[in-house]
């Protein structure tokens, strides 16, 4: 039975490199990245690929070997689409109206199963949710029929989990913070015992 391939839009951020990159497009496209389109933002480089593949993993990590193994020794930084989001990128991606993620969100449409609680609320008017836990919702609440969505959101937060931990100054961080933590939780659970 053949596998049957879809494409993924989804954008890979770039370390080491920027729009002064002697061959930047070159070394990229001969390193199998003729999919993506080359921009530039603040500095920052971006490729918005448009990737054949049997699976959003797949044609993600495909699009990070192809650029890590070019001539250019760039490092992918993250992936997009973004796992923080608000309430009008939720209804950007769900192509629905904002209205109706509004209605969601106080508990006026869908009420049987409460919509997620926001992970920060910045301002009255800004408060941002995880993707993946939107997308659950969604699933769970039928709005979705295949769970092919809350599994791409999930690799996707999962990825940029990952790519992250390649940065040494900041997985020492966290380690360190990690250690305080579970050193308090323990004097917590001896209090709590005596």
């Amino acid at each position: 039975m053949k596998e049957t391939h879809k494409t993924y839009q989804f954008i890979l951020v770039l370390n080491n490199v920027d729009e002064n990159t002697a061959n930047l497009e070159d070394s990229l496209y001969e390193a199998g990245c003729d999919d993506a389109l080359v921009n530039f933002r603040n500095g920052r480089v971006y490729l918005d690929f448009d990737r054949k593949a049997a699976s959003l993993e797949e044609a993600v990590m495909s699009a990070i070997e192809n650029v890590e193994l070019s001539s250019i020794k760039a490092t992918v930084a993250s992936v997009a689409p973004d796992n923080i989001v608000t309430e009008s990128e939720i209804a950007k991606r769900l192509n629905v109206k904002r209205q109706t993620v509004s209605l969601w969100i106080k508990g006026e449409r869908r009420n049987t199963n409460p919509f997620p609680k926001p992970i920060i609320k910045l301002l009255e008017k800004s408060p941002f949710w995880k993707w993946r836990e939107v997308v659950e919702w969604l699933f769970q609440s039928k709005l979705i029929e295949e769970n092919e969505m809350a599994e791409n959101a999930l690799f996707l937060e999962t990825i940029n989990v990952v790519l992250e931990e390649r940065d040494t100054q900041l997985k020492r961080s966290r380690e360190y913070i990690l250690k305080k933590y579970k050193k308090m939780q323990l004097q917590k659970e001896i209090r709590q015992h005596l």
